[in-house]
């Protein structure tokens, strides 16, 4: 069981800073403005259940993947790597405020151009699970992860089947939590403290991206010796 808690804590400290839920708050509340309370409860659970749908289908189909197209895991580990740190990058010298993408001004249009308040626009997968939450560089850890993790050399093989669901389950939890209670996070925190702490995380996630390219480089230059 102890093994477990480690397994699970370990993913959620890597998953967390590159899933961030409150940039998924902040655009969220700028997103869900119009709706009543029990749409923006709907919706909230609805970007919850599609991230951990996200996170197992990158877990489990991720080797798959990798096999179809011939990438090599030191490859994975370089390629994953500039990604994480380039959105690290980004989350520290945000060009733009928290949580404005392409995708979230596409869907505020939609709703914008939506003059039927019967009919709501879903913003539960997009922006709000893909790619605020389970955006490309959690995809990229998550299958890198998986390709790396070795049942009963790191942890115990049952350890390894049952830790990456519960990890998944706990982020998707923790985003439905944050989602629910997103008025008072914001409320308590602020933009300028939202702001903060993905900054705060932006500088772990440049940390982690650029020692998962030395790792990478580091097996490439193993395998010619």
């Amino acid at each position: 069981m102890l093994e477990l808690i480690k397994a699970v804590g370990l993913g959620l400290v890597v998953i967390l800073p590159l899933a961030n839920p409150l940039t998924t708050v902040a655009l969220f509340l700028g997103l869900a403005g119009d709706m009543n309370f029990a749409e923006r409860n709907r919706q909230a659970f609805q970007a919850s259940l599609y991230v951990f749908l996200i996170m197992m289908v990158a877990w489990y189909a991720g080797n798959a993947v990798l096999h179809t197209f011939g990438i090599s895991i030191p490859g994975l580990r370089m390629a994953g790597g500039l990604i994480v740190a380039f959105i690290g990058f980004r989350m520290l010298f945000p060009a733009k405020p928290v949580g404005h993408s392409v995708e979230a001004r596409h869907k505020q249009d939609e709703l914008d151009a939506n003059d039927d308040p019967q009919e709501t626009v879903n913003i539960a997968f997009v922006p709000l699970a893909m790619p605020s939450t389970a955006g490309p560089g959690t995809i990229a850890m998550i299958i890198s992860s998986a390709s790396t993790v070795k049942a009963g050399v790191d942890f115990p093989a049952w350890v390894v089947t049952v830790a990456p669901v519960l990890t998944f389950l706990v982020v998707a939890v923790i985003l439905w939590i944050s989602l629910r209670s997103s008025g008072a996070i914001m409320k308590l925190v602020g933009k300028g403290g939202i702001e903060a702490i993905s900054r705060l995380m932006g500088f772990l996630l440049v940390c982690m991206g650029v020692q998962f390219v030395i790792n990478g480089v580091l097996e490439v230059v193993h395998t010619f010796h």
